[in-house]
């Protein structure tokens, strides 16, 4: 989480598909706690779910062992929320692009698009086991 932001709500949870309505419910609570503009809602639901379905997947690999933890920070006009796996990360800097003719096909490989293409900004920390997805609340 870039500096600056305040760290207003957490959750884990294990890494398991059924465990997505905790954090619908999460998002709920802070776009209200927060004051997000309603506009808003359905690309910070969409982006935040993506990450998790991907730290689950991709990052634990359905281990139920290992937890996904969120954490939303809080700034004046922005917020955010990181989502950490514990497995093995990924090179986040030669990634295929989905758009490419090869590409356009396959049914994986547009998560990350997607949450680069819904938020402000998204951020790869700790070698690609934590990701910070940025949003404005107006």
């Amino acid at each position: 989480m870039k500096e600056g932001f305040t760290v207003v709500d957490q959750l884990s949870i294990p890494s398991d598909f059924s465990s997505l309505g905790k954090v619908e419910t999460l998002v709920d609570e802070v776009c209200s706690k927060l004051h997000v503009n309603e506009d808003y809602y359905g690309n910070v639901l969409i982006a935040v779910t993506e990450a998790v379905n991907n730290a689950i997947e991709h990052g634990n690999r359905f281990s139920k062992e290992l937890s996904v933890d969120l954490s939303v920070g809080d700034k004046e006009v922005d917020f955010c929320f990181c989502v950490r796996d514990f497995g093995g990360g990924f090179d986040f800097n030669n990634l295929p692009d989905p758009t490419a003719p090869e590409n356009v096909e396959k049914i994986n490989g547009r998560g990350i698009y997607l949450m680069r293409s819904l938020a402000e900004d998204v951020v790869f920390d700790n070698g690609g086991n934590t990701v910070s997805i940025y949003f404005t609340k107006k």
